[in-house]
């Protein structure tokens, strides 16, 4: 499981500051007046021995008047996902009261605490945590985000502590039986039935009531005598039916699950349609560069008319996911499954295929000729060969002369001309382009270094 931490503390104590200096984005917002951050916020970095994901919160007990109450319940549900509460104090300020009512409240929680005395610039580490050794936390240290000081020593703090528990936030959880495959969807859209027809017994609780399943669970799975590992999810609900910490914990869980997973199956209610929270599925499993596959479930309840309908509604609002695959199945009655299969052991041998240079070339060759690029600056872009970058996830490097100027919809068209070529329908592909260098561009002229030789004309007459 990934380590989970909660930055939490009252407004205006650097909270967002220390969110993007260890994330290394600009995705809190920063300014120095209280209460700029209200929602959660998700973001990952890297410790020496885990990927950790940072919880970003509002600041507790602000004067936020009817939002301060939905606030605090925000930063509650972050205390409950996380493995560990980072409570960010102000050096500056020294311990205020508030500080110290934030601390009972998590106290409450049981979660274990580390305390941040955050804007210590330019002061020694025991004159910065001399008010807070009252508090009893017996993790202290001082930093200041916004000069990145004792960030690293913060980093490393952080990997000890999760070290000491590492049985529990392993790298990978799921042993490895064959391709692991996340079954992931919003709430009762049939992902458990799935899992219970595939595994031909009821392994997973299934229900007609949304929320049922709360947590990933991975089922070893033969078909065909194949192996297989099921990574079935709980069900990722709107923001707005989010109240308690527990459903929460379920999206974490479910973006974690596609992260391990190699191929992800993203479910759908026939009877709904495509909703924008499927859609947002659909850009995590692609963000995360993994073969996708969406599977209409419930089909067998709709209408010839209805079909035709929530088929149109499909392809409007797929167009930028236009190269996954589509599979209609009733998981209820067991119709589709074998189709699923297929496409799921499909979608490994193209992620697995190797490319050639040549072949790759080929393709990029065709395509640059068949649409060449618009200008830039008067100028026009020239592609020269391409090459494989490896597998899971699948990359593609194109090399040429000003690569970097070309526009986003060309660079698309460049990746469906490759997914065409090779039928890699389903398998995302990461496109890099690089310049080639001048291998004259850092050298200076000679043109002046020697002096210049006039000839004499032919028929000039020698001086005597």
């Amino acid at each position: 499981m990934m380590p989970v931490i909660a930055v939490v503390g009252r407004p205006n104590v650097g909270k967002s500051t220390l969110f993007n200096a260890l994330t290394n984005t600009r995705n809190a917002l920063v300014a120095d007046l209280p209460g700029l951050t209200r929602d959660r916020q998700y973001g990952e970095f890297e410790l020496p021995d885990f990927q950790a994901t940072l919880i970003d919160t509002g600041g507790m007990l602000g004067d936020e008047g009817q939002l301060t109450d939905l606030m605090d319940k925000q930063i509650i549900t972050a205390i409950e996902e996380a493995d560990l509460v980072l409570l960010v104090v102000s050096s500056r300020d020294g311990l205020v009261g508030d500080d110290e009512r934030i601390l009972r409240r998590i106290r409450q929680t049981e979660k274990p605490i580390m305390l941040l005395a955050n804007k210590s610039e330019g002061r020694v580490e025991e004159l910065a945590l001399a008010e807070f050794y009252q508090l009893g936390i017996e993790n202290m240290m001082s930093v200041s985000s916004a000069h990145r000081k004792g960030l690293t020593e913060l980093k490393e703090r952080l990997n000890d502590f999760f070290r000491s528990a590492e049985e529990e936030f392993s790298k990978d959880l799921i042993d490895d039986h064959g391709p692991k495959v996340a079954i992931v969807g919003r709430p009762n859209v049939g992902k458990s039935t799935l899992v219970n027809r595939l595994l031909r017994e009821d392994r997973v609780l299934a229900y007609d009531m949304p929320g049922t399943t709360r947590d990933s669970i991975s089922l070893p799975l033969v078909w065909d005598d194949m192996p297989y590992t099921l990574i079935d999810t709980a069900g990722v609900r709107r923001r707005s039916k989010i109240d308690e910490g527990i459903e929460k914990f379920s999206i974490l869980k479910t973006i974690e699950s596609i992260k391990l997973s190699q191929i992800c199956v993203v479910m759908i209610d026939a009877q709904e349609g495509i909703t924008d929270q499927d859609l947002h599925l659909l850009g995590l499993a692609v963000h995360h560069a993994k073969p996708v596959i969406l599977v209409v479930n419930k089909w067998d309840h709709l209408s010839e008319e209805h079909r035709l309908y929530v088929k149109e509604k499909i392809h409007l609002k797929m167009q930028a996911f236009e190269w996954v695959p589509l599979l209609f199945t009733s998981a209820l009655h067991g119709s589709g499954l074998r189709v699923l299969m297929e496409r799921i052991d499909m979608l490994m041998d193209k992620a697995d295929l190797e490319l050639s240079a040549n072949q790759l070339t080929n393709v990029l060759i065709e395509a640059y000729k068949a649409h060449q690029p618009p200008l830039t600056q008067g100028l026009s872009s020239q592609l020269k060969f391409a090459h494989s970058g490896g597998n899971h996830p699948m990359r593609i490097i194109v090399h040429g002369k000003r690569t970097t100027k070309l526009p986003d919809s060309y660079k698309r068209y460049l990746e469906n001309s490759f997914r065409k070529a090779f039928n890699l329908k389903g398998v995302p592909i990461i496109m890099a382009f690089k310049d080639g260098k001048n291998p004259y561009k850092d050298k200076k002229s000679t043109a002046n270094l020697y002096p210049s030789r006039r000839k004499q004309p032919h028929n000039q007459k020698k001086s005597h």
